[in-house]
């Protein structure tokens, strides 16, 4: 099949598809005699499953390490729910950073009177020396 059917089959975009293969992730595909790429139903299953991690939030790191394990099937499991449970801890820092950022933003919303005047609190914060990190 051609890129488009991959495409409309794997739910990946063409430009995806060629960026994928660039990166490794997927192998190149086969070319026809009229220099196409032909793919079969195993890049197809590749790319369903690059999509379905990338979904998720995987990085391209972490997706061509769930590839690998796929791919393997004498993988231990431990090293499929490592990475699982690893992503989890981060989109949860993640979502904790961002609540933080909610209620940054809805105090100072709610300090901006949002009327004529030029006074501004929002405008007055962003301007101010980023806070210092602490030091483990």
């Amino acid at each position: 099949m051609n890129i488009g059917e991959a495409s409309d089959r794997s739910g990946v975009s063409a430009k995806m598809i060629r960026y994928y293969e660039s990166v490794g992730l997927l192998p190149a595909a086969a070319r026809r005699a009229n220099g196409y790429r032909n793919y079969g139903d195993q890049e197809v299953a590749i790319l369903q499953f690059v999509r379905r991690t990338r979904d998720l939030g995987f990085s391209l790191e972490e997706v061509s390490e769930l590839l690998a394990l796929w791919s393997d099937k004498k993988r231990p499991s431990r090293e499929v729910k490592r990475l699982a449970e690893t992503h989890i801890a981060d989109l949860e820092a993640r979502i904790r950073e961002m609540r933080s950022v909610i209620r940054t933003l809805k105090g100072l919303s709610e300090r901006c009177h949002g009327d004529e005047r030029s006074e501004c609190p929002i405008l007055d914060d962003l301007a101010k020396p980023p806070p210092r990190k602490k030091r483990a």
